[in-house]
C-alpha cells in the first residue's frame, strides 16, 4: 500500500469546526516564495478585488504602493521592513504597503479608516487565494521610514506590508521559519471570543454547536 506524505498544503489547511469557503480554508501566510514572477494580469485582479471592498460611507481611504521585485520600489519596501520581516520578504516577488486615509471627504476624522483598509486586504488576499497565490502581511515595519522614503503627506497613516507571490520552498528559510513554514495553523475556539449578554458568557449559538466531527 502506498503511504501518501501530506504536503505543505495538506498540513496548512485550517482544521474548522464548522464549514466555511475552501478559499478561507486553504489560505495562509508562508514566509518561503518561489522564484516566480506574478503575472501582470493576477496582480491587477487583486487589485481590482482590493478595489471593491466595502467601506465606511463609500469613502474606499485604501492606497497601495506596489513594488515588484527588481524595482526601486520593492528595494524601498524591503528597506523599511523590520529585520525580521526583511530576511525572507526581499526574496517574495512582490512587495506593498497600504495606506489609510485618515480624515473623511469633509476633514473629519475617519474612525474607520483602518477597518476599512482591513477589508480591501482581504478582498486582495482571498482573491490570491484563487489565483494559487499566497499573502503574508506584516506589521513589522518602519512606519516613520516609509513614510520619509514614500513622501506620505499628513493625514494618512502607513498600516500594513504584504508580501505575494507562488509558493517556495521552505527548505530556503532558516531553522525558525521552517518550523513555521511547517507547523500546523490554530485558532481559538468561538467560544472564546463570540458573546451575548454580558462580557466572556459565550452566545448560546456556540455553546448549544456540536462541531463536525
Amino acid at each position: 500500500m502506498t503511504t501518501m506524505i501530506p504536503t505543505l498544503n495538506d498540513v496548512k489547511l485550517a482544521s474548522t469546526d464548522f464549514p466555511v469557503h475552501p478559499l478561507i480554508q486553504r489560505r495562509w501566510s508562508p514566509r518561503a516564495f518561489a522564484d516566480r514572477l506574478v503575472e501582470p494580469e493576477k496582480l491587477l485582479s487583486l487589485l481590482e478585488a482590493a478595489r471593491w471592498a466595502p467601506s465606511s460611507g463609500n469613502g474606499q481611504p485604501w492606497h497601495f504602493f506596489l513594488g515588484v521585485r527588481g524595482t526601486p520600489a520593492h528595494a524601498v519596501l524591503v528597506d523599511v521592513l523590520k529585520e525580521g520581516n526583511a530576511s525572507w520578504a526581499a526574496q517574495a516577488p512582490v512587495l506593498m504597503l497600504t495606506v489609510a486615509k485618515m480624515t473623511t471627504g469633509s476633514g473629519r476624522p475617519h474612525t474607520h479608516a483602518l477597518y476599512d483598509v482591513g477589508l480591501a486586504v482581504m478582498n486582495l488576499t482571498l482573491q490570491a487565494t484563487a489565483l494559487d497565490l499566497y499573502v503574508h502581511q506584516m506589521g513589522g515595519f518602519y512606519a516613520d521610514r516609509a513614510r520619509q522614503r514614500f513622501a506620505i503627506p499628513e493625514g494618512f497613516e502607513p498600516v500594513t506590508a504584504i508580501a505575494i507571490g507562488y509558493l517556495g520552498d521552505p527548505e530556503m528559510l532558516d531553522e525558525k521559519n521552517r518550523e513555521r513554514e511547517r507547523s500546523p495553523r490554530s485558532r481559538r475556539p468561538l467560544s472564546e471570543f463570540v458573546f451575548e449578554g454580558r462580557w466572556g458568557e459565550p452566545a448560546q449559538i456556540v455553546s448549544k454547536a456540536q462541531p463536525q466531527s
